[in-house]
């Protein structure tokens, strides 16, 4: 086991190394798919994949981290820790259960400091049938003038509209209206795309991989940015199913979450990456949470994905501008404190033994 605040990076470079160098000294093989762009410092990109366990095994547990790109800093920590933590690891190989590490699955993002892909699609909306008509989100198109203004930071009257929204409708509207996902602005926020993008195509190559032949699967998605600083929501990640909900409730604990009922940080979404499974292994009995860990308020979690978008329509913006904007993006998803990596690893730690418990049990 090596320390906690060890299996942190603070470049997506950095934390590609150590989940590749803890691969290797766990002795596994690692897969990785090159993405077609460079990162920031132009280093290679992949998203990496690693199988803890018998690949024939019918139980599989799956761990993700770097959905939406900068939230990689913290998901990889927890990888790379639970790579090296030997317990952990006998305590699955003796339960029977393969686990398998992807390691940053939108890694433009993740070395970018940018939430969204390279395609400017929020990963966690992009999972869709896009021979069927999308779904509208006609609320997101009446905020969509507001936050993307001319100028940033946003002048005097574009942040007496924000705050008069908020005070007219409430905050949960105004985080619902941008947060649920939208597919008519390709420069907007949380914005779902109108084609598969490279880290969808290449998520659902591996699940036909790793996961065709699994009877019972479980997938632990590792997010940040909503709720609490340091606490871990742990949100039902899967379809609107009592039973199936109930089952990851004797996993994990009575307070697992759903956004179908209102009950969890985040609003009602749709294109979730969880559809992927069931195109993968369709016979497989299906448990997941999305695990996420809070950091800052909300409001200040939004302007600082609304910065980075502006800063993505304003390339040229000035040096120092552009530094603060990233800063700020990076501070709204990753706590760079010990206190917080550490609530981070025990959480994570347990939710990872509760799920080998419920795949075997």
């Amino acid at each position: 086991m090596i320390a906690i605040t060890s299996a942190f990076a603070h470049r997506y470079a950095s934390a590609r190394t150590q989940f590749l160098e803890a691969a290797a000294g766990a002795g596994l093989h690692v897969e990785s798919m090159p993405h077609p762009l460079p990162g920031r410092d132009g280093e290679p990109l992949a998203m990496d994949v690693a199988l803890d366990g018998d690949a024939g095994s019918e139980r599989l547990l799956i761990v993700t981290s770097a959905c939406h790109g900068v939230e990689g800093y913290c998901g990889s920590g927890v990888q790379v820790f639970a790579l090296h933590d030997a317990e952990w690891r006998a305590r699955a190989r003796e339960a029977g259960v393969a686990v398998l590490y992807i390691h940053a699955l939108n890694p433009y993002g993740f070395s970018h400091l940018r939430r969204v892909t390279q395609e400017n699609v929020d990963l966690n909306r992009n999972f869709h049938d896009f021979t069927r008509p999308l779904p509208e989100n006609p609320a997101y198109r009446a905020v969509h003038p507001l936050l993307l203004p001319e100028v940033w930071p946003p002048d005097a009257a574009n942040q007496k509209a924000v705050r008069d929204f908020i005070a007219k409708h409430g905050v949960q509207a105004w985080q619902a209206a941008i947060s649920s996902g939208q597919h008519e602005f390709a420069d907007g926020l949380f914005y779902g795309g109108r084609a598969p993008t490279w880290s969808n195509a290449t998520l659902r190559a591996v699940l036909a991989r790793h996961a065709g032949g699994a009877r019972r699967i479980a997938w632990i998605d590792l997010h940040t940015g909503l709720g609490p600083s340091g606490v871990g929501e742990r949100i039902w990640a899967g379809r609107n199913s009592a039973p199936d909900v109930a089952r990851a409730r004797r996993w994990w604990g009575e307070k697992v979450t759903s956004i179908y009922d209102g009950s969890s940080t985040s609003p009602l979404l749709t294109g979730l990456m969880w559809e992927s499974v069931h195109d993968a292994a369709p016979q497989a009995e299906y448990t997941g949470i999305a695990l996420e860990y809070g950091t800052e308020p909300i409001t200040e979690v939004l302007d600082a994905l609304r910065g980075d978008h502006w800063l993505a329509l304003h390339p040229d913006a000035p040096a120092a501008l552009a530094e603060s904007i990233k800063a700020r993006v990076l501070r709204a998803f990753y706590t760079d404190t010990d206190a917080w990596k550490e609530q981070i690893i025990s959480q994570a730690r347990q939710a990872l033994i509760q799920a080998v418990d419920g795949l075997s049990g």
